[in-house]
């Protein structure tokens, strides 16, 4: 079963919403036969990667609020992630452009490593204040999870993988994405925002049971009866 997650490596409920989501991934009984797919969402397409604009600043300009408005705001995120184990620090956070990063998750998907890189990056983003912007930056963010160092710089100065980003921007917007993190679950399922583990594991449960229904025979007498979803009916009389 597959689970697509349309998010952005600067959106705070979409790191938030991870955690919540693999919290409940492990309560899954399944969760060995569940596909983790990110997809790409940008937040900000015309950021500036090197701005060195402040996440108060960025937000304060954003929503016309004040710096201090800003950082209230922020602190109350900052103790949504730490309930949930993250450490965020909105001080050292830096405003930035995400589409090269969204390539490199591309780039590591194909060598086996895109849920290292997609948790590697939000964690530069929000724990470590790193620009995930910068090519540099971003090379060494993907050595640090096993890729080579040549082969992403030399991605990172090509267009590979532009035309894969826009494409899954384009396809969430088909599907009626506006804001992440947005689940997909077997294209059946969605749930928008970072919700309670509960919640996914619940619609979890519900696709599961929809795409792997229980049949279970049942002997009574002489009838041979097959009940799923809490009906029965009886065999063909025996001859």
């Amino acid at each position: 079963m597959q689970v697509e997650i349309w998010s952005d490596y600067v959106c705070p409920f979409c790191y938030i919403g991870k955690r919540k989501f693999e919290l409940a991934l492990e309560r899954f009984a399944h969760k060995e036969q569940i596909e983790t797919v990110f997809r790409s969402f940008e937040l900000d397409p015309g950021a500036d990667p090197h701005s060195g604009k402040s996440t108060y600043s960025m937000l304060a300009a954003k929503y016309g609020m004040s710096i201090e408005k800003a950082k209230e705001t922020t602190q109350n995120v900052a103790e949504q992630a730490a309930a949930v184990g993250l450490t965020f620090h909105f001080d050292k956070a830096v405003s930035t452009n995400t589409f090269d990063a969204h390539r490199v998750v591309h780039f590591a998907a194909e060598q086996g490593k895109e849920k290292e890189m997609s948790e590697r990056l939000f964690k530069a983003h929000f724990t470590d204040g790193e620009n995930v912007g910068d090519r540099g930056g971003l090379t060494a963010l993907a050595v640090e999870v096993g890729l080579d160092a040549a082969a992403v710089t030399e991605m990172l100065a090509s267009t590979q993988f532009s035309d894969a980003v826009r494409g899954q921007e384009e396809e969430g917007s088909a599907l009626g994405i506006r804001g992440v993190p947005f689940y997909v679950v077997d294209r059946k399922y969605a749930v928008s925002g970072a919700q309670s583990p509960e919640v996914f594991l619940d619609t979890l449960n519900k696709a599961w049971n929809e795409k792997h229904p229980v049949f279970i025979q049942v002997n009574d007498g002489d009838t041979d009866v097959l009940c799923t979803d809490g009906y029965c009916a009886p065999d063909a009389p025996k001859s």
